[in-house]
């Protein structure tokens, strides 16, 4: 079975001809456990996310923020594995039809086994997978499988990242560019800023790929900024949050639902 990364790019220019920015969430598997992990998935899309990240808990998530790094340790303690994670993404597309990618680190695919992670990947319906830590020079071994598995391959760039960078990334990855609106780890921000414009703007002088920006974001103020200038607005660690802060699963599912339908119209306004 082909991998989705057609269903991602479709999706994306949909919402481009609407006239707004996609919203893409990111919830990690295994929390607070696998089925729990599942429904809240299913509840932002039904809130409104264009497109879920499912991230796969690691023990040395050096991109992720205290609010993610909480939630990982919690499903890392609960026993999460590598299937677990491609259980959550059959379940989640199954149910939904909509885009599911895997944000990962390297080590756990390495240890895996790339041919065997893709396989299962696509095989799940999964779009493809965003590897923060992956450099482009060392990627061929992991494009080729993705590429022979239908999934895209969506690397971050950084305000730090100099434009011929951007350039060597850009060529080398697909689906979408992750841009990263500050240097410095996930979580919410007082302010998205200049840095992340210019960084879209860099970017899309070298590619045509939907650039999507992430880092920061957490309201419906933030995601209409963002929206202005970015093909897609990426949010996680409110979602997170919001699942923390719940007294118990079923407030958890309504307050992540609810927060997709805030960014959701956040998005369609733009600031």
């Amino acid at each position: 079975m082909s991998g989705n990364i057609q269903l991602l790019s479709d999706t994306l220019a949909g919402a481009k001809a609407e006239g707004r920015s996609a919203l893409i969430a990111y919830l990690p598997a295994g929390f607070p456990t696998v089925d729990g992990g599942i429904a809240a998935i299913k509840a932002v899309f039904e809130g409104g996310a264009d497109v879920v990240e499912v991230g796969l808990p690691h023990s040395d998530p050096v991109l992720d923020g205290p609010v993610i790094q909480t939630a990982d340790d919690i499903a890392l303690r609960g026993g999460v594995k590598i299937a677990d994670v491609m259980r959550t993404v059959r379940e989640a597309f199954e149910a939904t039809g909509k885009p599911v990618l895997v944000m990962t680190y390297w080590n756990p695919i390495d240890r895996y086994g790339v041919e065997r992670f893709t396989a299962e990947l696509a095989e799940a319906g999964g779009a493809g997978c965003i590897l923060p830590d992956l450099p482009v020079q060392e990627s061929a071994l992991w494009r080729e499988h993705a590429e022979k598995h239908g999934l895209a391959t969506v690397f971050v760039v950084a305000p730090s990242s100099k434009d011929a960078r951007l350039a060597e990334i850009t060529a080398a990855g697909s689906g979408f560019v992750y841009a990263a609106s500050l240097m410095g780890v996930t979580g919410t921000r007082e302010s998205v800023g200049a840095q992340a414009q210019d960084l879209v703007r860099r970017t899309r002088a070298t590619t045509e790929l939907p650039v999507c920006v992430g880092l920061g974001v957490s309201n419906a103020t933030q995601a209409a900024e963002v929206a202005g200038f970015a093909d897609g607005v990426i949010v996680g660690s409110a979602f997170v949050q919001r699942m923390l802060d719940a007294p118990d699963e079923a407030a958890g599912l309504d307050a992540v639902r609810a927060l997709a339908g805030d960014l959701a119209e956040g998005v369609r306004k733009k600031a």
